[in-house]
């Protein structure tokens, strides 16, 4: 399973994106199924909706539904876990959704990662000293 962040999505949604050659390109190599958090969904409709609107935002919505993805769900008993981390990286600084991405890690037990983020993503350490990998930064 492979971690993906927010700026993947939009990469890959938005063809007018500089990162979207290459966000197209990963996904049509990844033989491994992605998953991602409701925080990292949010963000990304967000940033659609004002960058290619809402009618094309919910067409690749659609497209993602349809090709399947998974979504790791936060509850509670991570809210002290992200409130740390915020804490931690609070130079950076961490916003929810790369918290999410760093818990999730921490479930899964491994850091690959599909992100257009290289400075945060360079930064950040799941369980405080695994780094991330990367897999755009890698391309």
């Amino acid at each position: 399973m492979i971690i993906v962040d927010t700026g993947f999505w939009v990469g890959l949604a938005n063809r007018r994106d500089q990162n979207h050659s290459q966000c197209r390109a990963i996904l049509q190599q990844c033989t491994e199924p992605l998953i991602t958090t409701y925080p990292v969904l949010v963000e990304t409709i967000h940033l659609l909706f004002k960058r290619i609107g809402v009618s094309m935002t919910l067409a690749w919505f659609d497209t993602l539904q349809a090709e399947g993805f998974q979504l790791f769900t936060l509850d509670a008993s991570h809210l002290l876990r992200i409130k740390q981390l915020m804490r931690q990286y609070v130079d950076l600084p961490m916003d929810l959704a790369d918290a999410s991405l760093v818990i999730l890690a921490e479930h899964l037990g491994h850091g690959r990662i599909i992100s257009t983020d290289r400075r945060d993503f360079h930064a950040y350490r799941w369980k405080n000293y695994h780094p991330f990998h990367n897999l755009l930064a890698a391309n």
